[in-house]
């Protein structure tokens, strides 16, 4: 598993995993154009906050190749509307945004058109090369955390499907089983989407360490219990006071990890910081299709025209939070002034 690579560029193509077809399938899908790539970021072919950065600077590299443009001016007029293109796929992951905004400085520094499209491309694989360089040194930092014997709560997927590289939250799980500790998972199933039940499970079977899958309504019992030692989760957006926006239901077990006093830890790389935003409250929370909460496998299982709510995110206060993974290390509160030492 350690070996598969959720996306990346082949010749003059973006290779990526469909992720909507596992675990069922193992699909991959070859994208020449950045209209295909922006769709498969929507349609969530593609995801995980630190996949998307990356895939959009693949996406920007794609639009780029095909422009044909006299001047460097004509061609940035063109590139800008890749870009919005791009960006209008999700709202919430901020290293979306991130990754535009390097590929957009990049081009702006260039010469001329040929210089400027080799160097997007470059960009596009520095960055993918940067994630995958975080992700190990985050897992490094927070298998520290994790002792001989753990049981760990997860929600959603935060492996290698997410980030194109090693994993955050699952990386953390990995780094620490290879480490020889003895470690058993507990995976969230994540409704609507369901990417613990499907992802997160399957990663764990190729990883070969012990885990259980349980209902999202099931946190609160196991915990309780005391059958879990620690939870760790990714992130899709940390802003400048410790307020983490992740997969819906987060919230949730922040807070019954706190009123059973077991920690919670969020891994992320630091293009998953925004401290452009002061709290939580500033992140936009993507709504996505009712059809995913209604439907089961294009079978119906709510009544027709019920109406639906169906936030993809929800923010957790930073209070909630025991720690915040990097790969400049464990940081905690204050987290306004340790997640402005790392991001110098």
């Amino acid at each position: 598993m350690s070996k598969l690579k959720a996306i990346e560029w082949v010749s003059s193509k973006v290779r990526i995993i469909d992720q909507t077809m596992l675990p069922r399938e193992e699909v991959y899908l070859e994208l020449s154009d950045y209209r295909d790539m922006a769709s498969a970021i929507k349609e969530m072919r593609i995801r995980g906050a630190p996949a998307i950065g990356i895939a959009a600077a693949y996406g920007m590299a794609l639009g780029a190749q095909g422009i044909e443009a006299k001047s460097k001016e004509d061609f940035l007029v063109k590139l800008r509307s890749i870009s919005e293109t791009l960006a209008a796929t999700r709202p919430t992951a901020v290293n979306l945004f991130w990754a535009l905004e390097r590929m957009n400085r990049v081009a702006e520094t260039g010469n001329d058109v040929a210089e400027i499209k080799a160097a997007l491309l470059a960009e596009a694989k520095r960055i993918d090369a940067e994630n995958e360089e975080a992700d190990r040194k985050l897992s490094s930092y927070g298998a520290e955390l994790i002792k001989d014997g753990f049981t760990i709560l997860t929600h959603c997927n935060a492996g290698a499907l997410a980030t194109a590289g090693y994993g955050t939250a699952l990386g953390v799980i990995k780094a620490a089983k290879r480490r020889g500790k003895n470690i058993h998972v507990f995976a969230a199933e994540t409704r609507p989407r369901l990417q613990g039940a499907r992802l997160t499970a399957w990663e764990l079977k190729q990883e070969d360490i012990p885990f259980t899958l349980i209902t999202d309504t099931m946190t609160g019992h196991f915990l309780s219990r005391g059958k879990i030692d620690c939870v760790i989760v990714g992130a899709d957006r940390i802003v400048a006071n410790g307020d983490v926006a992740n997969k819906i239901g987060t919230y949730n077990i922040a807070i019954l990890a706190m009123e059973n006093g077991v920690p919670f830890y969020v891994a992320a790389p630091n293009s998953t910081i925004d401290l452009s935003l002061s709290s939580g409250e500033e992140i936009p929370i993507e709504e996505r299709s009712p059809e995913e909460v209604t439907y089961f496998g294009g079978v119906p299982i709510a009544p027709e025209g019920v109406q639906v709510a169906n936030p993809a995110f929800d923010i957790t206060p930073h209070r909630y939070i025991s720690a915040i993974i990097t790969e400049q290390g464990v940081i905690r509160e204050p987290y306004v002034e340790s997640l402005k030492k790392v991001m110098k």
